[in-house]
């Protein structure tokens, strides 16, 4: 059964209700509630932010966790770890696998000289949000043919990639499969699932290093200084 948050939006101050908060409301301002400000008109900047947050609120809940236990458990059995992604959905990727190596944990990113060869006992990590990429499922068959264990994080469930990985995390917010066929997100193109993908990757590196009895010292320890 899918397993699915109930939480409230955090836009609850410890002492008032917010400009997000009061907006939501259908408040004009935020006077008599602690603070002494207008609520920006609709369309403003301000209201965009808005809707954007409430998006991905909406679309993080929606993660079944049940998928995020399955795919921390495939991160901490493997041996040797390996991700890939492409376009803005990569920079995400990257900067999972840079916290991945935080962590103390052998990854990679496809395409660097350095990528080891996969085999029994490592993991593909790769993201496909609208369904599918060409060099996304190839990379998937040539990591299944090697023995090892594959993992697609995507929007969309029933497309090739996530089809043919060992497991995958259901981000249900709009990529460019959907943005112009039926368009659901106040941002353009795939910027909602990119932006949740960047969310989720922080929360399982989290869970990660509770799993591992992981230290923010520790981490730290492993950041370059060749910067």
């Amino acid at each position: 059964m899918k397993a699915r948050r109930t939480l409230a939006r955090p836009y609850r101050s410890g002492r008032c209700i917010d400009l997000l908060d009061a907006t939501r409301h259908g408040r004009s301002s935020t006077r008599g509630v602690g603070l002494d400000c207008e609520i920006p008109r609709e369309g403003t900047l301000y209201d965009i932010y808005r809707r954007a947050l409430d998006e991905l609120h909406d679309v993080l809940i929606a993660v079944d966790e049940n998928q995020e236990a399955a795919a921390l458990d495939l991160i901490t059995e493997a041996k040797r770890i390996a991700l890939y992604g492409v376009g803005r959905e990569g920079l995400q990727i990257k900067g999972f696998a840079m916290r991945l190596f935080h962590l103390g944990l052998d990854a990679h990113v496809v395409g660097d000289m350095s990528v080891p060869n996969l085999g029994d006992g490592d993991l593909l990590i790769v993201s496909a949000g609208p369904g599918d990429f060409a060099t996304v499922s190839a990379l998937i068959g040539v990591a299944k043919a090697a023995r090892a264990k594959t993992l697609c994080v995507t929007a969309e469930p029933d497309g090739a990639a996530p089809r043919a990985a060992n497991a995958i995390i259901t981000i249900p917010a709009q990529t460019m499969a959907r943005d112009t066929t039926a368009p659901s997100s106040t941002l353009p193109m795939g910027s909602l699932y990119e932006g949740a993908l960047y969310v989720l990757f922080e929360m399982l590196i989290l869970k990660l290093r509770e799993r591992l009895s992981v230290t923010a010292v520790d981490m730290r320890s492993r950041h370059t200084n060749l910067e």
